[in-house]
């Protein structure tokens, strides 16, 4: 079958000199049969997530070269081992799912902790291809109204989802969200939704802050152009926000959250970052004298099933504007890295929706 596969680590910028260039391809590769709980599916539409470009562009996760990428993924069920019997999946069924599959059986797994499950990595099958195989544990079946490329972004409400158990969202507080990225602008629409009674989103490209005022924010900022901390001081009458939530991932944009940040409140570092990056940060004034709350997270454990009940309560079609085929994917990566899309979405099939 056809996968994406990055073979040398490097820049996706085109102005980059071509020795810096990351070395990318679509390959032929054999697929392995499907195992007794398995589930074979014909990926329909896979979406660059901003975490891919970390790997392309340094390989943070330290895997072993080439590799496959994608896991933002949606597509049609094509085969079913013999013991995936126990969600009623059928051949047929259009689907979507967490690119992690838990074992159950390791020690995090029975301290409810999945996210650190030690085999995880197991069934981390790379989405940016013709197939994947899945455990049936990992597959969820899409409601009829939901399209297959609206499909592709249950993954992303998964980790909205895990966001917003970890802010506790109280009725009324304040929020502060950097970054009008992609998990920005659906963290915006979840706070919305939870009675923020103000956001504030904090982006420095002018082509997604009217996104960001469209999907209800209170106040967008430009960090460029303004000092951020006496903003925040005009806008939450010198208190902070309750809650501060980075989507951004810029090592740039994260200095200044913890003074934006109210007494007593939360501060959520919800991005990646690079692997070597140490940031100052003041524990007498922010954790001691203040007492905020600092706190990010890794991926989505136990989120799936309330996502997909809320998939369709988000507003995506700025999200689906723009698709490549699996063919074009490398210069569908130049494009990411312009930053000109919300999101871009690989079409991996012809054949399907």
């Amino acid at each position: 079958m056809r996968q994406f596969q990055l073979i040398k680590p490097g820049s996706i910028r085109r102005e980059a000199p071509a020795e810096e260039q990351a070395v990318m391809k679509v390959a032929d590769v054999d697929l392995r049969e499907v195992g007794p709980e398995e589930v074979k599916i014909k990926v329909a539409y896979c979406a660059i997530c901003g975490s891919d470009p970390h790997a392309v562009i340094s390989n943070t996760f330290g895997w072993e070269l080439p590799f496959g990428l994608g896991h933002e993924t949606s597509g049609i069920i094509v085969e079913l081992g013999e013991k995936a019997i126990n969600k009623g999946l059928q051949v047929g069924d259009r689907v979507a799912g967490n690119f992690l599959g838990f074992c159950g059986k390791c020690y995090y797994c029975q301290n409810g902790q999945q996210q650190f499950c030690s085999h995880a990595e197991e069934y981390n099958f790379p989405g940016f291809g013709e197939y994947i195989i899945w455990n049936e544990a990992q597959v969820y079946k899409l409601p009829d109204h939901i399209s297959l490329k609206k499909g592709c972004m249950l993954e992303p409400i998964s980790i909205i989802t895990r966001l917003m158990d970890k802010v506790q969202m109280q009725f009324g507080q304040r929020v502060a969200i950097s970054g009008g990225g992609p998990i920005g602008l659906l963290a915006l629409q979840a706070i919305k939704m939870n009675g923020s009674s103000c956001v504030a989103v904090i982006e420095p490209n002018a082509a997604r802050r009217p996104i960001a005022e469209k999907y209800g924010a209170d106040y967008v900022i430009d960090p460029t152009s303004c000092d951020l901390v006496k903003e925040a001081e005009k806008i939450t009458d010198g208190l902070g926000f309750d809650v501060v939530i980075d989507c951004s991932g810029s090592v740039h944009a994260v200095y200044n959250l913890p003074a934006i940040t109210a007494k007593g409140g939360k501060l959520i570092y919800a991005a990646q970052y690079p692997n070597d990056f140490e940031m100052p940060y003041n524990l007498s004034k922010y954790c001691y004298l203040n007492e905020i709350s600092v706190t990010g997270f890794f991926v989505a454990p136990y989120a799936y099933p309330r996502a997909i009940q809320m998939l369709d309560k988000f507003n995506l079609d700025d999200y689906m504007q723009k698709v490549y085929p699996l063919e074009e994917i490398v210069e569908a990566f130049h494009e990411q890295a312009t930053g000109k899309y919300l999101k871009i979405i690989i079409k991996c099939n012809d054949d399907i929706e």
